[in-house]
């Protein structure tokens, strides 16, 4: 298994959408390189604000063998595996490790609601069992409020004392700081990221192994400042840009301030069931992070 430890901050990288619906490969690419030169410690291919679950496996291999084919480097990326269909789960994760990533980051099975503990061990082992030749790191997707299950404490305890040399550590995006920290409380080699930036300065006392955060397509210099140097300005700057979406589709308004960030509108487009970011949401965003940037940036 990759001796390869994520840290710091990590963009929830969108996924360019071409006219057809297809994964936009060339902008992908150029996404990535963009983000990992200006400030991201790492990238989360694929994930929700990656509009994963969207795509199918076979889309979902061609984004991720395109960053090892065009030299993206894979020790910085982890990428979302986890699907409905354990067999998918399972596919996903040996092409992850296949091509090197970092780790693959696993959403729990979640079309069936209120399954035992006992059906999500299983999920996991089958998933173990099946990349044990090729042992890739795995990371546990926690995001209740989309997926409907829990990787709660004690589900976690039990899932290290059986597989502890795989699962090293867990993606929280449901808010709930005290969750956090009792899943980083665990073992001080379980990494746990926070999908806020705003946990970057208690990350850099050792409190969480850095953020996975969407917003970090949109601010990740200011992220990086706050990581490296604990500058307290720059993560307020990174805050009040993040604010800018409470209340609006988060994934479709990051893809249309990417657009207006780097000039391209096609950025903007969304995967089906996801719908444009409405104009005036737009507008709000884009004269919100412009003026942050003037008025906070040095």
């Amino acid at each position: 298994m990759s001796a390869t430890k994520l840290s710091g901050v990590i963009a929830a990288i969108a996924t360019p959408v071409a006219e057809d619906g297809a994964p936009d490969i060339d902008r992908a690419l150029k996404l990535a390189r963009y983000l990992l030169d200006n400030g991201c410690d790492g990238l989360n291919v694929l994930g929700t604000t990656g509009e994963a679950t969207s795509f199918s496996v076979e889309e979902r291999k061609r984004v991720m063998s395109a960053y090892k084919t065009n030299g993206l480097p894979m020790q910085r990326l982890m990428v979302g595996a986890g699907a409905a269909a354990v067999a998918d789960a399972v596919a996903l994760t040996r092409h992850a490790a296949d091509l090197g990533f970092a780790g693959a980051l696993l959403l729990p099975p979640f079309y069936y609601k209120g399954v035992p503990d006992d059906g999500l061990v299983a999920y996991i082992d089958t998933i173990v069992k099946a990349t044990a030749d090729n042992p890739i790191p795995l990371y546990l997707y926690h995001f209740p409020a989309m997926s409907g299950l829990p990787w709660h404490v004690a589900l976690i305890r039990r899932l290290l004392d059986s597989y502890s040399s795989r699962i090293v550590g867990l993606k929280d995006s449901s808010g709930d700081m005290a969750y956090a920290r009792s899943a980083a409380a665990i073992s001080k080699d379980f990494a746990v990221f926070p999908s806020t930036e705003a946990v970057l300065i208690e990350a850099r006392r050792g409190d969480f192994a850095g953020c996975i955060s969407a917003t970090a397509n949109c601010n990740a210099d200011l992220c990086a400042r706050a990581w490296a140097a604990g500058d307290a300005a720059a993560l307020e700057a990174a805050v009040i840009i993040r604010k800018l979406f409470d209340g609006k589709p988060l994934v479709s308004g990051v893809k249309a301030l990417l657009g207006h960030i780097h000039g391209d509108a096609q950025l903007a487009r969304v995967k089906p069931p996801l719908a444009a970011f409405s104009a005036a949401d737009r507008a709000a965003v884009v004269a919100g992070y412009d003026a942050t940037r003037a008025k906070r940036v040095a």
